[in-house]
C-alpha cells in the first residue's frame, strides 16, 4: 500500500502557488482516503508517517474509532486488574461520564466536550436536600476522565487528548472524626441493619470496623480486603497485602488491645473469609454509615460535608498520632510510599490541633462577679 502527493486540479487553477498539498492512500481496509496538510514540507511529512504505519501494519483509522469499542477493551484490560476501591471510583466517574458526556465517536471528544461536561455536571444536586455536587468531587472525577483518555490516545483510538480545566476548589480545613464525635458515633452504630446474613448484629460488625479504622489509619478498602488468615490474634497483627493497599506492598500491622477485643467478637460462626464481609451493594455501605452519624446526631465542624467520610478516620489517626508517633512510624503505618505524603498529614494535625500552650496570655484585670474590674 502506497501513499502519494497530491494538488486538487481545481483547487490549483484557482489559487495557483496558494493551493494546499495533500496526502492520498488506501486504507487496509480498502477505502481511498486523503489528508489535506497546506505546505508541501507538511504534506511529505505526514506521507512518510503514514507509509510508516502502512508498512508496519500499525495504521488505524482513527476518526472512526467508536467509544463503546475502546470503553469494552479498558474495561478488560485495564480496570480487571485494578484494585476494587480503584476500580469502584473509576466505574462511579466513567457512569456520570456517559450519562452526561454521550460521548460515541472518540474523534469528537474535544476540549469543548470537557467543558460542556463540567457545566452540567456542576449543576447536578449531590443530595436530596438540594446541595449542588462539589468542585473537590467533579475535579476527582475529571482527574480519572483525564487518566481514561490518556490511555485512549496511547491505544490509538483518541487523535488527541483534549485539555482539562479544573475548578478552583475553596481552601478549608480538612475534616477528621473528633473524639467526642467517634463516641457518639459507636454508640449509634446499634441503629445499623447492613450487613445482613452474618453470625452476629450489624452493630458489633460497624463497631469492629470503626475502631480498627481509628485506631490503624487503614484505608478502607484495605479493611475490606482484611482476610482472617492474615490476621494473629495471638500475636495481636494483621497483615495487608499489597494488592489490597496503595502501598503496594505487604505490610504487618500491631493491633491494640481494643482492636482485638472488638475484631474478636466477628469470629462467632467464621470459618476464614473475610474479617469484614460486606454483601450489599458498594454503595449502601456509605448510606449506611450516613445512617450511623444522623442518628449520633454528629456532623462534621468544617466543611460542606453533612456526613464524615471513611477517610475523615483515617486523618483522625495522624491528627491524634501525628505528635506521638515518630514520622517513619506514622508512615509505616499510614503505608504511605512517599514520605511528603505523610509529612502533609503531620503538617495538617499541627494546623488542626495548635499547640496553644505555646501562645502568648496577656495579663487580664480580675473581674468582680458582675463582669466589672474588680
Amino acid at each position: 500500500m502506497k501513499a502519494w502527493l497530491f494538488q486538487d486540479r481545481k483547487q490549483l487553477a484557482k489559487l495557483g502557488d496558494k493551493c494546499p498539498w495533500s496526502v492520498g492512500f488506501y486504507t487496509p481496509e480498502g477505502k481511498r482516503t486523503q489528508v489535506t496538510k497546506g505546505s508541501k514540507s507538511a504534506a511529505e511529512k505526514h506521507l512518510r508517517k503514514i507509509e510508516g504505519q502502512l508498512a508496519a501494519g500499525i495504521y488505524e483509522s482513527v476518526g472512526r474509532k467508536q467509544w463503546a469499542d475502546f470503553e469494552t477493551e479498558f474495561k478488560a484490560n485495564v480496570m480487571a486488574g485494578m484494585k476494587p476501591g480503584t476500580r469502584d471510583a473509576t466505574q462511579y466517574a466513567l457512569n456520570h461520564w456517559n450519562k452526561i458526556a454521550k460521548p460515541v465517536r472518540m474523534a469528537a471528544i474535544t476540549s469543548r466536550t470537557i467543558a460542556d461536561y463540567v457545566a452540567k455536571r456542576r449543576a447536578q444536586p449531590r443530595s436530596k436536600n438540594g446541595a449542588l455536587v462539589s468542585p473537590a468531587t467533579i475535579n476527582k472525577e475529571l482527574r480519572t476522565i483525564r487518566a481514561v483518555l490518556r490511555k485512549a490516545h496511547r491505544w490509538g483510538y483518541l487523535p488527541r487528548v483534549p485539555e482539562f480545566d479544573f475548578l478552583k476548589e475553596p481552601g478549608r480545613l480538612p475534616t477528621f472524626v473528633t473524639p467526642d464525635h467517634f463516641g457518639k458515633i459507636y454508640s449509634a452504630c446499634k441503629v445499623a441493619t447492613a450487613p445482613g446474613r452474618i453470625p452476629y448484629h450489624a452493630a458489633d460488625w460497624w463497631r469492629g470496623l470503626l475502631t480498627m479504622a481509628y485506631m490503624t489509619g487503614w484505608r478502607i478498602g484495605s479493611l475490606l480486603s482484611l482476610q482472617w488468615k492474615d490476621v494473629d490474634l495471638k500475636a495481636r497483627t494483621a497483615m495487608s497485602l499489597a494488592e489490597h493497599n496503595k502501598g503496594g506492598r505487604d505490610m504487618v500491622t500491631p493491633l491494640h488491645p481494643l482492636v482485638i477485643d472488638h475484631i474478636e467478637r466477628l469470629t462467632a460462626g467464621s470459618f476464614g473469609g473475610l474479617v469484614f464481609p460486606w454483601g450489599e451493594d458498594r454503595r449502601r455501605l456509605w448510606d449506611e454509615f450516613a445512617a450511623i452519624q444522623d442518628a449520633a446526631a454528629v456532623k462534621p465542624a468544617t466543611g460542606p460535608k453533612p456526613h464524615y467520610g471513611f477517610h475523615d478516620l483515617r486523618r483522625a489517626f495522624a491528627t491524634m498520632n501525628a505528635d506521638k508517633l515518630s514520622a517513619d512510624t506514622l508512615q509505616a503505618l499510614m503505608q504511605h510510599k512517599d514520605y511528603q505524603t505523610t509529612q502533609r498529614y503531620i503538617n495538617m494535625a499541627r494546623q488542626l490541633t495548635p499547640a496553644i500552650h505555646n501562645l502568648f496570655v496577656p495579663s487580664l484585670p480580675a473581674l468582680s462577679a458582675t463582669g466589672t474590674e474588680g
